[in-house]
């Protein structure tokens, strides 16, 4: 389940501080930083000042710098932003023209780097240009053996543990050897119960690969085609134009089928309880683009596939992947019982407000979908990954269409790219009190899961730590 859409800390704090359209490239994994120099002009002494607003994680200085210099911004967001990545890290002022100033930051909290542009005019609002760019390649941390980066990657998680910033399970496998499965933090905080190993955690927009799978799987029984449309399997279906698109655009998002969040999600929330529910509520809606044209992650166009996976099966959703995906890969620690069930080991969720972890439950949909949602064990995603590697769930010629990107860093249901030339292929997912990112790497034999129970990027962060330093050649 993703919260329309998930917005990533560089990116959200764009939408805090700038117009949309300077809002377009995403920070990539990054490494330490170097120190600051001495402010001379207006723009300079004006960058200085928002740099050191933003790092005091202080609301009365946020609001003198906004009142200094008419920037008008939401202040409150701003310091819950501020403290969700730790604040900047100042590696280096750039050369810039008059009456502008820029320099590189790094967030606090993770290796991503940004770009901060201010630029001070008389009379007018400070404005502030922040986007996130790639890794300097000088600040490319080295890549180290298999053992020592597993071993940084802990010492890692501990000092974020320490801090309250990370809370979950991380595992790396190599071929049939766990190199790490180890478990931090809290599963329930009121009960001072811990993680485990074997804590469930709510999975978001990682469930897209089992819907995928599902898909795929009918797809090689000949009950499905990916050039098949809406209306061919939903016969009833209300929009004309949504019943024209094909499988193959709704599992690569290029279907228009737009998103499920929003006003109507919060007032249906805990009305949402099959997928025939979310069609009854969004089925007369049209097309957010002409379908092809281009891609637009869409939440909608999962629960269109899961309905579809119940038509053409005659089973639910949850009883398809229970049967065909979940048993036959050995994994029986997931599912998506709702959120009003009591279900051992699955973990709490928790969102930060206002410097202090909640309970994120009344934000949960009534239960998880084929758009997302559900929980799992990282060691039941290794048995998924192992299960797709092997050719138990699906043929694998089907799986390599399906994990090659068909446009950007996406296929069919599963997100794809590369580490210095190590191809992988997997999915993320977050929303409030849930992050999860899962990769395969194929050439390496190589998975890499983590789990949290925190917001994004909890779990994300320690992934591109790993990510960074972790051998890309194939073990001898």
């Amino acid at each position: 389940m993703t919260s329309a859409p998930i917005l990533r800390p560089l990116l959200l704090l764009c939408a805090l501080l700038l117009p949309p359209a300077l809002c377009a490239q995403q920070p990539q994994p990054a490494s330490p930083p170097a120190t600051t120099a001495t402010a001379a002009s207006p723009a300079d002494k004006a960058l200085d000042a928002w740099f050191a607003a933003f790092n005091s994680h202080d609301r009365a200085q946020l609001e003198a710098f906004a009142k200094q210099y008419h920037h008008e911004r939401d202040v409150q967001e701003v310091l819950d932003f501020s403290q969700e990545v730790g604040g900047f890290v100042w590696i280096k002022r750039e050369p810039t023209s008059d009456g502008v100033a820029s320099a590189l930051l790094r967030e606090g909290d993770s290796e991503r780097y940004a770009r901060v542009q201010v630029t001070a005019t008389a009379g007018k609002p400070l404005q502030v240009d922040l986007r996130g760019v790639p890794t300097p390649e000088e600040l490319r941390p080295a890549r180290m053996t298999a053992s020592a980066a597993v071993a940084s990657l802990v010492e890692r998680a501990d000092a974020a543990a320490r801090a309250d910033k990370f809370s979950g399970v991380l595992l790396v496998a190599q071929g049939d050897e766990v190199l790490l499965q180890r478990a931090w933090g809290q599963a329930d905080r009121a009960a001072k119960q811990a993680n485990t190993v074997d804590t469930k955690f709510r999975l978001g927009s990682m469930n897209k690969m089992i819907t995928s799978v599902a898909i795929l799987q009918l797809v090689q029984a000949g009950k499905v085609s990916l050039d098949g449309t809406v209306g061919d399997y939903l016969k009833d279906y209300p929009n004309a134009d949504v019943r024209k698109v094909t499988l193959r655009q709704l599992l690569s998002h290029r279907g228009g089928t737009g998103d499920i969040f929003g006003p109507e999600f919060e007032r249906e929330r805990n009305n949402l309880r099959t997928h025939a529910d979310y069609i009854k509520l969004y089925g007369k809606r049209g097309l957010t683009h002409v379908p092809g044209a281009e891609r637009r992650y869409s939440n909608y166009g999962f629960v269109l596939l899961g309905a579809i996976v119940e038509a053409v099966s005659g089973q639910t959703y949850y009883d398809y992947v229970d049967q065909q995906i979940y048993a036959v890969a050995g994994m029986r620690d997931s599912g998506s019982l709702p959120e009003s069930e009591t279900v051992a080991g699955r973990a709490r969720p928790y969102q930060r407000d206002d410097g202090q972890w909640v309970d994120a439950a009344d934000t949960l949909p009534w239960r998880g979908t084929s758009a997302g949602g559900g929980y799992s064990t990282a060691g039941d995603l290794l048995r998924f990954a192992r299960a797709l590697q092997s050719g138990k769930l699906v043929d694998p010629q089907l799986l390599a269409e399906a994990t090659q990107p068909k446009e950007g860093r996406y296929g069919y249901g599963f997100a794809t790219g590369d580490y210095d030339g190590a191809r992988w292929y997997g999915h993320g997912g977050g929303a409030p009190g849930m992050n999860a990112d899962f990769r395969v790497f194929p050439s390496l034999n190589r998975v890499v899961i983590a789990l949290s129970n925190f917001d994004p990027e909890a779990a994300e962060r320690m992934m591109d730590y790993y990510l960074a330093r972790m051998p890309t050649s194939a073990p001898r």
